[in-house]
């Protein structure tokens, strides 16, 4: 958005294009401008770039999902913002009731907003009216939001602009523009988080291994006895597989739940690069991502016990007994 730029009367001509949802005759449209504004971080207390977004009335209207939670909404023509929960919980000067100066701008914080969890959390929101001239920026707008009359209808609303000379835009999908933002962060969590993940799993095989090699070890009676006993080397086998599951099962379990405690609804932030301004975010562990990591658990579990569960199979019932 930092790098697009729109006048009034092309807001005005996207606001009526085909496809576009109306209520009471009137299209549900916002066109919206984005600065970029500083902000202490809670967490270091340095400088943190944080979006504050002018928008129009219809701003609410095509983000069905925003509520107010404390205080009010601003009032158009009015120096007054509202912020996103997420940001409130990152960046300070942000206080309910308080006033925020960026530049030679004041601002008075009135209102905290949620939107499910969304990146609009991460911003701060302001009448574009106001915005405009406090960064002079004219009668100029970055981007417009609309809502469709149905997901299909944005083919109809792509196809209507660009038979149109006096705009050349784009466009995208909210879902899938947020997609092609976080691509760089999703990249590099893939490049170096899943690299860290496979050594500490090698390591975690090597644990195992360590831990049932022992109890192979220290049970040489016990599996001496079994296989006097008429005992085959497949059930000694599986029982001492068995064993290395049901530990490799405490364990993915304790490491889920200590995972879910601890980092289910984190707030971390990071730089967008594509936008040059900080992105608040919550780390969801889901009831896939436990069970995928439990899975591991077991999946470790049975290679760090089948080598020992061989050994104990193969290991000769004399030379067990002379060992003692």
């Amino acid at each position: 958005e930092l790098n697009s730029g729109l006048s009034f009367e092309q807001t005005q001509i996207i606001a009526n294009a085909l496809g576009i949802a109306t209520e009471d005759g009137e299209p549900v449209t916002s066109a919206e401008l984005y600065v970029v504004v500083d902000l202490p971080k809670r967490s270091t207390n340095t400088s943190a770039n944080v979006p504050l977004r002018g928008i129009q009335p219809g701003g609410f209207d095509v983000r069905p999902g925003v509520t107010i939670v404390e205080g009010r909404s601003f009032e158009p023509g009015r120096n007054e913002i509202v912020a996103g929960r997420a940001a409130v919980r990152q960046f300070g000067n942000l206080a309910l009731g308080e006033p925020v100066r960026f530049g030679q701008t004041e601002w008075m914080v009135v209102g905290i907003f949620e939107d499910g969890g969304s990146v609009s959390e991460s911003e701060l929101w302001c009448d574009v009216r106001v915005l405009q001239p406090a960064y002079r920026r004219g009668n100029s707008f970055q981007s417009v939001r609309v809502r469709l009359e149905e997901p299909s209808a944005i083919e109809t609303l792509e196809a209507a602009l660009a038979r149109d000379p006096r705009v050349e835009v784009d466009v995208v999908a909210e879902r899938a523009y947020y997609a092609s933002q976080s691509r760089a962060l999703s990249t590099f969590i893939r490049y170096v988080g899943y690299p860290v993940s496979i050594l500490m799993a090698i390591g975690a095989i090597f644990a195992a291994l360590n831990t049932m090699y022992a109890s192979v070890a220290a049970r040489t009676r016990e599996i001496a006895t079994l296989r006097a006993l008429g005992f085959r080397p497949s059930a000694v086998a599986l029982a001492t597989l068995f064993e290395s599951l049901v530990l490799a099962l405490i364990g993915g379990v304790v490491g889920a739940g200590i995972v879910y405690l601890v980092f289910n609804g984190f707030t971390v932030s990071t730089l967008n690069g594509a936008s040059f301004s900080q992105v608040v975010f919550d780390f969801a562990v889901t009831g896939d991502l436990l069970t995928q990591g439990i899975q591991v658990a077991l999946f470790i579990g049975v290679l760090g016990g089948i080598f020992p569960a061989l050994r104990a199979a193969r290991l000769p019932v004399v030379t067990a007994l002379r060992e003692l």
